[in-house]
Formats: structure tokens, C-alpha cells, sequence
């Protein structure tokens, strides 16, 4: 099948195609407007056409179609409403990736609330941070997470999925089996116009304390762009997207982008593991796969498991950090599969991408292209645009990107914006052909001896070692130059992290990177600091060695 290119795609790209699908209206005002929940699954009831397949932890599987979704999701408005709650109000989700957690997120949208959720890998703090600073109304949850809310102060009302005879029955305002199940199954849906939240999402949280992101209607259409063109999924593909419904990748694709498409999602409640992985992969005769690159690399380095599997994956997808370049020739020899970079944030959904769906030149270690209806840039310290080869921090042109989404973050944390630029945080270097590719957060580039180090490079040149798994760079500070790159590194278990590996893997990034780039320092470790989506926390290793409390190897 020809596919298109990129700026044909650009230069034909008509938003009133994808809106003449809907059931309702994006550019109407709220009193005339859309339901989320109409959109991403009653225009896709009629018949037996399947929204999810699932898989639970205790191994049970099972299927749910469009249409018992909408059943299911209009008895858990109908829940909703009887405890006054509405459009605008917030509810929270503290499930796995279970089908109860799907009827939440439909049953919520569908009567114009806003979803609200909760990686169920949060403490108390956490999750009473987030429902105070949203004055949310519900939380959702379950027995095995329930005491975590015993010391969440001013905790919301509660809904606890499990049935009447749960020890924990008594403690709960209401069951999910008598509270939702006994509800009607017809509720006509509130409609909410195009700057109307539907999901209230909060940043990971590297930096100071999480913000809030309100998600309005209109991020449909950017969402439906990524779908259709970045993820390549069509009618037919069995899509797992592995990333977790409680952080914005796994709700915004892996929940409502693939039914706003019509397309089945699949959730498997397990815990990540390789055999886990390559059994989901073959039982669901997984077609589209996304995932971080932590998942293809754990799958890495367990490929003696691989044989005995039957997967046939068409393509494959990756997002939250760099794709380094072994992944991608890994993923080629073993599943004679393309797996792509992909760029977003909380913030903003994504917006750059290495497309299956469109034609554009391939470059190595590139994160790609924008996404329609965006335009990105590079800007230099004083906020000018930089010149190809340049490296700058990357930022959204407000006056070019009309599929720009955030409003700004929902109790005015931080100002984002510089004149008519988005700034995101993140240093890449301009192609000079609208794409670019990722050197590492502002504050994690390294300045040695007058050189700017992007950790990422070293990172990445690391991992192409068959020793490592993992690996971490940042500055520590040296009285010569600055600043030394230092290596923090997670090697294969049945090796010895001995001063010889040590000198070898030096010598390794020095002749495959830079002589200016390699680590002066390495430090072998058992893991890294992440955060609860998989992203690493370079920020917590640099405060160490900021204050010294690190040994050298």
C-alpha cells in the first residue's frame, strides 16, 4: 500500500474530515457540543465489534464489545449522578488494568465529568495530593489498594470494586456490584463543549511538585492523528499498548485513542515481565505493539525466550525516552518488525513522531517529525529559532500549531510560555527539515571543558555494549572542566562489575561517540531511580553527586 508523504499529508490536511465522524460537534459551543464517550465508543456499538480484551492476574481472560461498554458505562453514570456528581466533577481511578477500570473512564466521560487518574503504584501522599488539589469527588479502587487511603486526609467518597461480601464491604461508601450493577442501563450523555476538560491528568513529577493538566474535547483530533498516522493502526490490528492507564501515554493511547478509532484495546493486569510479555503478545495475536524502551529492551535481554513463541508484530511503536538504535536493529532481526521513536509530553499528547503510516526521510536517533496541525522548533538562550545542526530547547509555534491543546497547567503551577512559544523543557538538535532529534532535559545537559553533553548520546552508545541493560549519565563536578560525565550503569546479572569492565566500557563509548563524551566516571549499580511510568530520574543521581554521596568505582 503506497503511503503518503509527510508534508502531502501536511499540505492536504483537513480537520473537518476527522470532525464529520463524530457524533457531535467540536466547533459548537458546550450547549451543542460532544460526549467523549459517544465518540470513543457508542458510534462503535452497533453489532458485536469488541473494545477490549483483557487478561486478569489470576489469569482469566475475556472480551467486552462497544455495545455491553455502553451498556455498562451508562449504569456507572447513572451511579454517578445519584450522588450528584456531573459535568466538570473530578473522579478518580485507583485500578489495574482491568475491565472495571474501562467502565470508570466511559461511565465518567459519559456523564460529562472529568477522569482523574491514579498510578496504582502511588502511596497515600501521592493520591491525597492529587484528589486535594483537584477536590476530586470519587475515587474508584480496590481491595488490595484500599489501605492506602486509610491515611489519604479528607479522602473522597469511595466506590470499592468488589461485591457484598468483602471483609472490607462495611468500610467502603459503596460497592461496586450492588452501587453500579444495579443501575440503569440507559443515561443520555451530558455534551461538553471543545475547551471543556474530560480528563485531568498530572505530570510525572521529576522536578518539584506535580501539576495539573486539564485535557480538553478538541485534543480528539490530535489524538485521532496519532493513532491513525504515528501508531499506524488500522481496523484490523490487534493493538496492545503495554504503557499503565494511570500516566497520560497509557490513558490518551492505549484507552481513548484506539477506541475513538474503533479499534479493540487490550489490557493485561500482570505485571511486566519478558515471559509475561511474549506470552500476551502471541495468545492475543498482537499486530501493533507500543511500549517504552525499557519493555523492548527487558525483551532484549531475555531473547532466549523468543523461540519459543509464535508473534507476528506488523509494527511497533515506542515513547517516554530515546530509542537507542540496538533496539531498533534488535527488533528487526528477531521480529522482522520497524519499531519507531515517538515524542510527547503530559502536556501536550504527542507531537513528534516517526510515522508508519506516512513516507518521510529515516534518520538514526531521530525523534521525527510533527505531528499535523503542529510546528516545532528549536530555540537558542535568547528564544530565537536555531539554525539546522543547532541545538536549542525544543518549543510548540502557538502561531502555527492549531491542534495545540494545553491550556496551561490547572492551578497556574509554572508559566510555560515564552511569547508565542510553548517551552518544553527538552534540548534536541534541529535537522533543518522539521524534525530533530533528543539530547536530554535543559537541566540535564552536561557542560565539560566548554563541550555540551548530551546524556542521552552516552547513554544510548552505552547500551550497545552486550554487557549493559541499563545505563544513567550525568555531571558530576570537577574542579578542571566543570563538570565530568559520569556513568551510572546496570550490567547483565551473570557478569562482575570489575574495574576492567569498567575501563573497557569507557574505552567503548570513547571510539563509538566522542573522546570529549565518554565517562570519566562509572559506577556500577543494582537499578535506577525511576518514575512510576518507567521514565529515569536523572535528577536524583546528579543531586548525589552534587552532594558528594557517591563513591567512585
Amino acid at each position: 500500500m503506497t503511503r503518503p508523504t509527510h508534508q502531502t499529508y501536511i499540505d492536504q490536511f483537513d480537520v473537518a474530515q476527522i470532525e464529520s465522524q463524530f457524533i457531535g460537534n467540536l466547533s459548537a459551543d458546550p450547549a451543542d457540543g460532544l460526549n467523549v464517550c459517544e465518540e470513543i465508543c457508542d458510534r462503535h456499538a452497533n453489532g458485536d465489534k469488541i473494545g477490549l480484551r483483557y487478561l486478569r492476574v489470576d489469569g482469566s481472560s475475556g472480551e467486552l464489545s462497544f455495545a455491553e461498554l455502553q451498556r455498562r458505562s451508562a449504569q456507572f453514570a447513572n451511579f454517578l449522578s445519584s450522588q450528584g456528581i456531573g459535568k466538570g466533577d473530578r473522579v478518580a481511578c485507583l485500578l489495574p488494568r482491568t475491565p472495571e477500570l474501562l467502565i470508570a473512564v466511559l461511565g465518567t466521560l459519559r456523564a460529562g465529568a472529568v477522569y482523574q487518574p491514579l498510578f496504582t503504584a502511588f502511596g497515600s501522599g501521592a493520591i491525597e495530593y492529587r484528589v486535594g488539589q483537584a477536590q476530586s469527588k470519587l475515587i474508584v479502587t480496590n481491595p488490595e489498594q484500599w489501605p492506602k487511603l486509610a491515611d489519604v486526609k479528607d479522602c473522597p467518597m469511595t466506590l470499592l470494586v468488589a461485591d457484598a461480601q468483602d471483609p472490607l464491604a462495611d468500610d467502603a461508601d459503596f460497592i461496586y456490584s450492588a452501587a453500579v450493577e444495579s443501575q440503569s442501563d440507559q443515561f443520555t450523555p451530558v455534551k461538553i463543549g471543545k475547551d471543556d476538560p474530560f480528563l485531568q491528568m498530572f505530570t510525572s513529577g521529576t522536578t518539584g511538585k506535580s501539576k495539573g493538566v486539564a485535557v480538553p474535547a478538541r485534543a480528539l483530533i490530535p489524538f485521532w492523528n496519532y493513532m491513525e498516522l504515528a501508531i499506524g493502526l488500522r481496523e484490523d490490528d490487534r493493538y496492545w499498548n503495554v504503557a499503565d492507564p494511570g500516566w497520560a501515554y497509557g490513558l490518551y493511547y492505549a484507552v481513548v485513542g484506539p477506541l475513538l478509532l474503533g479499534c479493540t484495546t487490550h489490557f493485561n493486569e500482570a505485571g511486566f515481565t519478558a515471559d509475561n510479555t511474549y506470552a500476551f503478545l502471541q495468545n492475543f495475536r498482537i499486530t501493533n505493539l507500543a511500549a517504552a524502551p525499557t519493555a523492548y529492551r527487558l525483551l532484549m535481554a531475555n531473547e532466549q525466550q523468543r523461540a519459543d513463541y509464535d508473534i507476528n508484530l506488523r509494527v511497533a511503536s515506542s515513547a517516554g525516552e530515546p530509542l537507542n538504535p540496538e533496539v531498533i536493529s534488535w527488533m528487526q532481526r528477531v521480529f522482522d518488525c520497524l519499531v519507531t521513536d515517538h515524542y510527547g509530553q503530559t502536556e501536550t499528547g504527542m507531537t513528534s513522531c516517526n510515522f508508519h503510516a506516512l513516507e518521510h526521510p529515516e534518520r538514526t536517533a531521530c525523534m521525527g517529525y510533527p505531528l499535523p496541525g503542529y510546528r516545532l522548533v528549536a530555540l537558542d538562550d535568547n528564544f530565537n529559532e536555531v539554525a539546522s545542526g543547532e541545538t536549542g530547547q525544543l518549543a510548540v509555534d502557538l502561531t502555527q500549531s492549531p491542534q495545540f491543546f494545553f491550556q496551561g497547567y490547572s492551578w497556574s503551577d509554572k508559566n510555560p510560555y515564552q511569547g508565542n512559544y510553548y517551552l518544553t523543557g527538552d534540548m534536541v538538535i534541529s535537522n533543518g527539515d522539521g524534525s530533530h532529534s533528543y539530547t536530554g532535559r535543559d537541566d540535564d545537559i552536561i557542560t565539560s571543558a566548554g563541550y555540551r553533553i548530551g546524556p542521552a548520546d552516552v547513554e544510548n552508545t552505552l547500551l550497545e555494549h552486550a554487557a549493559v541493560t541499563e545505563s544513567a549519565v550525568v555531571a558530576k563536578p570537577d574542579a578542571k572542566r566543570g563538570s565530568i560525565v559520569k556513568a551510572f550503569v546496570v550490567i547483565r546479572p551473570e557478569l562482575d562489575p570489575t574495574p576492567t569492565l569498567a575501563e573497557e566500557l569507557q574505552l567503548f563509548v570513547r571510539k563509538r561517540l566522542s573522546t570529549h563524551s565518554f565517562p570519566r566516571e562509572i559506577e556500577f549499580v543494582s537499578d535506577l531511580p525511576k518514575t512510576p511510568s518507567g521514565k529515569l530520574q536523572r535528577f536524583l543521581l546528579r543531586q548525589q553527586e552534587e552532594q558528594g554521596q557517591t563513591e567512585k568505582v
